[in-house]
């Protein structure tokens, strides 16, 4: 799941948290939506650090020039 899909996830589960009052039978849809809102905080909190590491700069390995002195004049 991506950055996208966990924004999604948390604006799903505080509407269903806070902003309906919805009633079903055998359904708290308060706690639904926090699960929601959980998981979606956990994923942005798990793809930011994958994130993070895969930008890790790492220098790139000097290569060693060695001229040669000896020139070659056709003899």
């Amino acid at each position: 799941m991506g950055l996208g899909g966990c924004i999604i996830l948390i604006a799903v589960g505080a509407i269903l948290t806070f902003a309906t009052d919805w009633e079903l039978d055998g359904v708290n849809l308060d706690l639904v939506g926090l699960i929601m809102m959980a998981v979606g905080l956990i994923g942005t909190a798990t793809f930011t650090s994958i994130a993070r590491r895969r930008r890790a700069v790492v220098p790139p390995v000097a290569t060693t020039v060695v001229e040669d002195d000896r020139r070659d004049h056709g003899y």
